[in-house]
């Protein structure tokens, strides 16, 4: 609701930054890491993953090496078809797993980001638009002078908190995105390690780590449709003949638990990951 009072505008300012960014999650969850700000992130870590390759390849062959000497505990073990035929296969498919690595990981990305998409496309919209009731309105607009001092405190540090907790929650998707590159870039050297049986859990930890990174997405997507219709009615104004700075506070207070419930979960969305994967 507009108006010219300061401490209306202060609250409904923090109420925009809020909005704004949970409108920004949503955004982000529906965004491939190829067409993040332009692309040219995305361009980089290829480039980045294109170079690795080389020291992905030398170290296949220590990997491999190592994993023969490990396995084979006498030279009569090499001779064995199966041994050599395992072995050579185990290596061929480690070598291309580094050649196409980047088309395995994009497929891993979007069968996951399928899954978020179903999940948001069947929930509808995440959460509506947080707005200050006209009754809150109206009573700090009637606040005289000096009794509007202690409102303007109360203000203060209630739309710092919103302020605060909306920067914390668009930091942590923003942070899944920059790990989805940071995968991205260095994935032929982890998955190098499938050339060798005993290093190979080196890989497997890689790619369950990448998938877990994926799967945030859909965890934060579920976050934010639980919050939506937990807060799907705004906080209780409460009895309108209490002062406003009563009033205010109530409002407030209530409003940000809400708010730190959603940033728990969506801060919590890694944890709830790695406790799928066993990570």
């Amino acid at each position: 609701m507009e108006s010219d009072n300061w401490i209306v505008q202060n609250l409904n300012s923090a109420l925009e930054t809020w909005n704004e960014k949970l409108a920004e999650i949503w955004t982000l969850l529906t965004q491939n890491p190829e067409s993040f700000k332009g692309g040219e992130i995305w361009r980089v870590m290829v480039n980045i993953n294109d170079a690795l390759k080389a020291i992905g390849y030398g170290l296949l062959v220590l990997f491999f090496a190592a994993g023969i000497v490990k396995t084979c505990s006498s030279y009569a073990d090499m001779k064995k078809p199966e041994h050599v035929v395992k072995a050579f296969i185990r290596f061929a498919l480690a070598q291309g797993a580094i050649m196409y690595g980047m088309e395995l990981l994009t497929s891993i990305f979007s069968i996951i980001q399928g899954i978020a998409a179903k999940i948001m496309a069947n929930a509808g919209a995440a959460g509506g638009v947080t707005e200050l009731p006209a009754e809150i309105v109206e009573k700090i607009e009637s606040v005289g002078m000096l009794e509007s001092i202690p409102l303007w405190i109360v203000t203060l540090l209630g739309s710092l908190l919103i302020t605060v907790l909306s920067f914390i929650m668009i930091l942590t998707v923003y942070g899944r995105m920059f790990k989805l590159y940071m995968y991205t870039a260095i994935a032929p050297i982890p998955i190098s390690s499938f050339a060798g049986e005993p290093t190979q859990s080196i890989g497997k930890n890689f790619i369950k780590s990448y998938v877990g990174v994926c799967l945030e997405g859909a965890i934060i997507a579920l976050a934010c449709i639980i919050f939506s219709v937990y807060s799907a009615s705004s906080p209780a104004v409460g009895d309108t003949s209490l002062s406003a700075v009563t009033l205010v506070w109530n409002y407030v207070g209530e409003l940000v638990f809400n708010l730190l419930v959603l940033v728990g979960a969506i801060k919590a969305s890694d944890r709830v990951v790695k406790e799928m994967m066993g990570l």
